[in-house]
């Protein structure tokens, strides 16, 4: 009885996989010799270069597939006349098919053929000779060949290395155009159809499947998509076949399936919250692993895994202490392979899921989760109404098309460290009831808060999916500010404050601390000058006294700061920039000292000096400075470049008469001081006034008096202005191709949609304070900043310290760059200018790499860095003369510690600390091990425990590892072990493009004063805006409770000191050297992530 085509398929695939060394043998090529025809001269290319092709391996392909055919039909008489006369006959037509290719040729040279094309043209010839059957189990063959990767596996033109595909089993696969063409040629050859059309099939079929948007596709929905696609295509016949072929298979799976076996000894009682008990059999244990196990490459058996997991867990445990010995326990296998952080990260989401939307991994599959979020976003936006977390215009929307667009595949890509802080401090929770609940998952959250920031544009639902589409996919991200807010009815989205304190009473206690303190409630993070307020001994005409000067009102600013917490969520956050004239600076530059009169100290407060390029070039040929009381010399603090020079030598000449006050000391003890604090303390950190100020593209309407807390933000203020900015930032590693080279499309599209929200900010933001509505409205600034530099140059293969990095980042820059100036244009074309536009900068047609040249002559000298281009500015130019300009800045680099976490990038800029280290922050204690050096240790056969244990002991040094190999050692040098010389020299590539600034920490792994004078004059001549915080070594070690030595093994392997158990010694210096972990808001400041 004839087998269903089901049931031949299954047989011919299982004698496909047998070893042909257990299948009988025939030497089918042996009845060529009998039949004399033309033979083509071909040349095979099949990976290891190009071979003679001869037409008895046609013959042995042939005979192999009708030797499976006939095996699975139980036929004992396999080389027949007639089964020889069918291998003869294909042969033939091949040979024909090759020799008419061969004519097409110029000069008759010998075609080359991939084997994929060769295996084509036999299928054809089969078909001619209406062997349908034979045909398909050549494709069988094929499919199934361990060895075989198709030279062509990409015929559909499709760029498909975006989309992954989920298996039955979990496991996650790359997407493959071949096995959807292979598929669905066996269902056309098992009706007798000729099976060309595939082709077309499976390259639609690709193109549905990426337009889903999403960026894992189960395989199911793409089946479904097969079916579709047949019956758009007019072969229904063959979709009928595939329908009844699927729904086979599927009654074989849930007929046969293997049921979970539970052992009697793994079952244990565990508690309830009401007292009762249940026995726990574990069963969700497995099916948590499996489902975090998904796509993972893990050095560990599932058993093993499950294993650690039980550790600690004990009879009678309660529910919730189950819960968190699991997460812990898949926490602490972090360390043992790179992938073990997206591992840990899907147990925890497992729960969330659980928490928020009512699944249960025990009883509900992963594919189901794609529903419970479509119910789950009508459900939590009407619950966020009722209490009042969210804004009720939420609902307004057309939630169906939303829910639709949600995509809870991409929490995969998540890794702990990202989830535990969305978990602890962004996703929503309803606090009304007495056990606190979230209301978010992760997909949840990212849709709200696109809502917020799109919800007031007509029919805004596309706009709010396409930037939804930016977060999921880990493209883009905005700052924790709107991440916390947006959608909320108090949408305070906005990053950071600029303000300016004036020399009266009223502007001091007004604008200084009580506005700071309505700024500092909403989650912003401040940054202010105090240099207009007079010095100490200043008279004061009102009540004929003496000015106590500007520090006792900077501490007030400090106990303001620790008063009023940011939102409930952190403590707030700010800095206070002095210019370096005034008499107070002394006083200043020892702020955030740990001796002295405590009541002269800020230790909550970050400070800053504000150097004119004047203090700069005096410093350099060592002359003399002199310090002003801000009140005799009002005009300073609003000059700068050549007028400030001027102006300030005039008040030397009244100084040096007795008409004012005034105190000479030499530029260079000044700067020494500077630096000695900075050393010690960490501040005040070094910034750039004229530099700003030149290149300022607001030159026309104001001056920039300070930066802001993170000193990317260079905006201007005044009595009527505080400044405001929106920062979002681009992962810089989500937009590279498979070659390393930036993704230029991909870039555009992402920036062109995050200028759009960063924009729409400005629009719904809740502003807290007058002042900085005013300024915002009118000048519409955004701060575009980029992430994960570190990993694409990993991806890249390029080491941080190398000319290439210093290349790549003038690149990138430039692009970006163009990009969101090119958007910002746009959106004026849209929209209108910014009120302010006219006389601008921009107005007068000059970019900010044409600053440059504007700052040289002010300066009085070269800035040095290149000023080379690569792309066409012509095009932005011409746009911008048309159309203006929406914003009037677009770009400034923040710190982004958090987000970056969050997008599982790495921060902003910045060289890797440590390619493994414990990283800590308001969630905990997180270990954070380097996954693109795993990768590359694997590749090299060099991971494993004892590699993990050296690594540890060494802190995340590979210096000191005799096996690794000198390559990988300068790929991976870590941050204090890249010269700053490239970081200067990179952060200049990126200035000469950027209207605003750049967060740039400074890395010492040798600290010494003239060390430093080096480095920051070096910033200076290359043209930096501003600096932020020096990183020097802090006196920590990881701890290595946990590193294993071998019975008679000593040490780890490598060159390492005798007793492993010894801490690294510290030096004094060292120890006083501003550490990270001591830094009170470095790493961690928020205000502009």
């Amino acid at each position: 009885m004839r087998n269903t085509i089901f049931d031949e398929d299954k047989l011919l695939t299982k004698v496909a996989e047998t070893p042909s060394e257990n299948k009988p043998r025939f030497d089918w090529a042996e009845a060529l010799d009998d039949n004399r025809f033309e033979i083509p001269k071909v040349r095979i290319t099949d990976g290891a270069g190009d071979r003679d092709f001869h037409i008895a391996e046609v013959a042995e392909v042939i005979g192999e597939a009708l030797t499976n055919l006939m095996i699975s039909r139980e036929e004992n008489e396999i080389y027949t006349q007639q089964n020889r006369e069918l291998v003869v006959e294909s042969a033939r037509i091949v040979a024909d098919r090759l020799i008419e290719r061969m004519a097409e040729e110029e000069g008759g040279v010998a075609p080359r053929l991939s084997f994929d094309e060769l295996h084509r043209l036999i299928e054809k010839a089969l078909v001619e000779n209406d062997a349908y059957d034979v045909a398909k189990s050549l494709v069988i063959s094929r499919s199934n060949d361990i060895s075989y990767i198709p030279g062509d596996s990409n015929r559909s033109g499709i760029e498909s290395s975006q989309i992954r595909l989920i298996r039955r089993s979990g496991q996650v696969v790359p997407w493959n155009y071949s096995k959807i063409e292979v598929a669905v040629r066996k269902a056309f050859l098992s009706l007798r159809l000729d099976s060309e059309p595939a082709v077309n099939v499976a390259r639609k079929v690709t193109q549905n499947a990426l337009a889903t948007g999403q960026a894992f596709i189960n395989i199911e929905d793409v089946q479904d998509i097969v079916q579709e696609e047949l019956m758009k295509q007019g072969f229904f016949k063959v979709a009928e076949s595939y329908i009844l072929y699927r729904a086979r298979r599927r009654i074989e799976r849930e007929s046969g399936g293997p049921s979970e076996e539970v052992k009697q000894d793994s079952m244990i009682v565990v508690q309830k919250k009401d007292g009762t008990t249940f026995f726990w059999d574990g069963i969700d244990l497995k099916k948590r692993i499996s489902f975090a196990s998904i796509g993972l490459d893990l050095c560990l058996s599932s058993e093993t895994i499950e294993e650690n997991l039980r550790r600690s867990v004990f009879s009678e445990i309660t529910e919730e202490d189950l819960r968190k010995t699991i997460i812990l326990n898949a926490k602490t296998l972090i360390e043992r392979d790179g992938d073990f952080a997206k591992f840990a990260a899907r147990i925890l989401l497992s729960y969330v899921y659980e928490e928020v939307l009512g699944w249960n991994i025990a009883e509900n599959s992963i594919d189901e989760l794609k529903k419970f979020h479509i119910k789950g976003l009508k459900d939590y936006l009407k619950r966020g109404v009722q209490i009042k977390r969210l804004d009720a215009k939420l609902l307004k929307l057309d939630i169906d098309k939303l829910s639709k667009a949600i995509d809870p595949s991409a929490d995969l890509d998540f890794d702990y460290l990202g989830i535990q802080t969305l978990f602890d401090r962004y996703l929503v929770v309803d606090k009304t009831n007495e056990t606190p609940v979230r209301l978010e998952t992760p997909q949840l959250f990212w849709m709200r808060v696109a809502m917020g920031v799109f919800a007031h544009e007509d029919q805004p639902e596309e706009q709010i999916i396409s930037l939804y589409n930016l977060y999921k996919s880990r493209r883009f991200c905005s700052s924790t500010p709107t991440l916390f807010n947006s959608g909320t009815p108090h949408s305070q989205l906005s990053s950071c404050y600029l303000y300016k304190v004036d020399d009266t009473i009223e502007s001091i206690m007004y604008r200084g601390i009580a506005e700071n303190a309505f700024l500092s409630k909403w989650a912003g993070g401040l940054g202010g000058s105090w240099t207009s307020v007079r010095g100490t001994g200043s008279h004061i005409a009102g009540t004929n006294g003496e000015s106590q000067g500007v520090i006792p009102f900077l501490k007030m600013h400090n106990d303001q700061l620790c008063a009023v917490n940011q939102g409930g969520k952190r403590k707030g956050s700010g800095c206070a920039y002095l210019e370096s004239w005034h008499c107070d600076l002394t006083e200043f530059l020892e702020l955030r000292k740990n001796t002295g009169d405590d009541r002269r100290r800020t230790h909550d407060m970050n400070t800053a000096n504000w150097i004119p390029d004047l203090f700069m070039k005096r410093m350099e040929s060592r002359e003399k400075w002199t310090l002003f009381r801000s009140n005799e010399v009002p005009e300073l603090h609003d000059l700068y470049g050549q007028a400030f020079e001027k102006k300030y030598v005039e008040y030397e000449a009244k100084a040096e008469k007795g008409e004012i006050w005034g105190h000479t000391i030499q530029a260079i003890d000044l700067w020494k001081q500077m630096l000695k604090m900075l050393f010690e303390t960490g501040h005040p950190w070094i910034t750039f006034k004229d530099t700003c100020n030149v290149r300022s593209p607001q030159d026309h309407v104001g001056v920039i008096h300070s930066s802001n807390l993170c000193t990317e933000i260079t905006l201007n203020t005044g009595a009527d202005e505080t400044a405001v900015c929106n920062l979002g930032s681009v992962v810089l590693d989500s937009h590279l191709q498979a070659d390393g080279s930036l993704d230029h499309e991909k870039l555009q599209d992402t920036i062109r949609i995050a200028v759009r929200a960063l924009d729409n900010v400005i629009d719904v933001n809740f502003y807290p304070t007058d002042a900085a509505k005013t300024s915002n409205m009118r000048h519409r600034p955004i701060g575009m900043g980029v992430m994960g530099l570190q990993n694409a140059l990993f991806a890249k293969n390029i080491s941080f310290a190398s000319q290439e990095a210093v290349e790549f980042n003038d690149e990138f820059m430039e692009a970006i760059c163009y990009y969101a100036y090119e958007a910002s244009s746009d959106l004026a074309k849209e929209r209108g200018t910014y009120s302010s536009y006219s006389g601008s900068k921009w107005d007068r047609g000059i970019l900010p790499q044409d600053s440059i040249k504007m700052l040289e002559e002010e300066r009085g000298q070269a800035v040095d860095v290149s000023k080379d281009s690569k792309m066409d500015w012509s095009i932005v130019r011409e746009k911008i003369a048309k159309h203006g300009m929406r914003n009037s800045n677009v770009i400034a680099i923040a710190p982004t510690a958090t987000i970056s976490n969050i997008m599982g990038s790495s921060p902003c800029i910045e060289p890797t600390y440590k390619n493994l280290f414990v990283k800590s922050n308001l969630s905990g204690d997180f270990m954070v091990l380097n996954r693109y050096l795993v990768e590359d240790l694997k590749k090299e056969g060099l991971w494993g425990k004892e590699m993990s244990d050296q690594l540890k002991y060494f802190d995340g040094e590979l210096s000191s590892i005799e096996q690794v190999p000198d390559w990988i050692k300068k790929k991976y040098l870590t941050a204090f072990d890249v010269s700053y010389e490239f970081v200067i020299a990179s952060a200049a590539r990126r200035q000469k493009w950027i209207d605003q600034s750049q967060s740039v920490n400074l890395f010492l792994g040798t600290p010494d004063l003239k060390s430093l004078s080096h480095m920051y004059r070096a910033a200076w001549r290359q043209g930096l805006k501003t600096t932020y915080y020096l990183r020097t070594l802090g006196a920590s070690n990881i701890e290595k409770a946990t590193v294993s030595l071998t019975p008679g093994q000593t040490k780890p392997l490598g060159n390492v000191a005798e007793e492993p158990s010894a801490k690294k010694e510290f030096t004094e210096a060292e120890q006083k050297a501003c550490s990270i972990e001591a830094m009170m808001n470095g790493e961690e400041c928020e205000a502009c992530q």
